[in-house]
């Protein structure tokens, strides 16, 4: 399925709109000094054929049908994360902005829900590139959103985005977010640093190699003394397939069996350690934690 921009037009007009339901606000959690926001940048409209990937319908419908999930498109929400503490304000992702699809880009709305503008974000934290993550940073005029904000990517991920041979490697389904990145991307790049799992990029975040949905995933290990909060991106990237069945490949990654071992190792640790998470397209405003259930998993919202 290639996702050209009439397509994803198409599918937003065939939407009913009750599917756009979202709130700005979606939730919250205060954790040691600072205060963790879930903010919704809208949501996706994707062919269910995008998310079913290599996957049958014969194996996948019965999970998506108990979890609520029919028709032949999906509508995965788009939860960002805010970080407050002390002078700081970081934002984990820059969502769609207004060049995606018409469904998402509801950032701005969202801040302004909180009475946060988005000159007073302080940092910008990418998890990956992907257009619903990273594409936010200009607005429609292609001006930057965040004028004051300095921006966090893994190496991996920028040189994946900006080599000149990804828009011809990556496929033509998305040959247009290899394009959207490489721009998005040499457009903050004076202001961009470069970062690794296992570092503390600021006080009290800790970054994560997560890869497999995108080369050089990240997640970010929020950490206030003992309490913890998990921003895992797309590294778990929905509420049903990915839990349910972590073992089957996800349409959406670009390296199947990575994402596969990635996704167990995330769900075994935050089910182990009961600890908080925050997932990008899980539903409620994503923040909750992962439990055990039926030989696999659930999300159980917190908001």
């Amino acid at each position: 399925m290639i996702l050209t921009r009439r397509r994803l037009l198409e599918l937003a007009a065939a939407t009913p709109l009750a599917l756009a339901a979202a709130r700005g606000h979606a939730g919250a959690l205060d954790l040691g000094s600072g205060r963790l926001d879930t903010l919704s940048d809208g949501h996706l409209l994707l062919p269910r054929d995008f998310v079913l990937g290599s996957l049958s319908e014969a194996e996948a419908g019965p999970v998506l049908a108990a979890h609520g999930v029919t028709g032949d498109t999906v509508a995965p929400p788009c939860n960002l994360t805010l970080w407050q503490d002390g002078p700081r304000k970081v934002l984990f992702d820059a969502g769609s902005g207004a060049g995606f699809m018409p469904s998402a880009g509801k950032l701005a709305e969202s801040l302004d829900e909180i009475g946060v503008g988005a000159d007073e974000i302080t940092h910008v934290i990418f998890t990956h590139a992907h257009p619903d993550h990273l594409w936010g940073v200009l607005d429609e005029f292609d001006d930057p959103v965040f004028v004051n904000a300095s921006y966090m990517i893994g190496q991996a991920e920028w040189d994946y985005w900006t080599d000149p041979d990804t828009v011809e490697s990556i496929g033509a389904a998305r040959a247009a977010f290899a394009v959207g990145a490489a721009r998005r991307l040499s457009e903050i790049e004076d202001r961009i640093e470069f970062i690794r799992g296992g570092q503390e990029v600021l006080p009290g975040i800790l970054a994560h190699d997560t890869p497999g949905h995108t080369p050089g995933h990240i997640a970010f290990e929020i950490r206030q003394g003992s309490e913890a909060v998990l921003v895992v991106g797309d590294a778990i990237g929905n509420g049903h397939l990915a839990l349910v069945r972590p073992d089957w490949p996800a349409g959406a990654d670009h390296d199947a069996d990575t994402g596969i071992a990635t996704r167990t190792r995330l769900l075994d640790m935050l089910a182990t350690d009961r600890m908080a998470m925050v997932g990008f397209h899980l539903p409620e405003g994503g923040l909750g934690r992962v439990e055990r259930h039926d030989g696999a998993y659930r999300f159980v919202a917190e908001v």
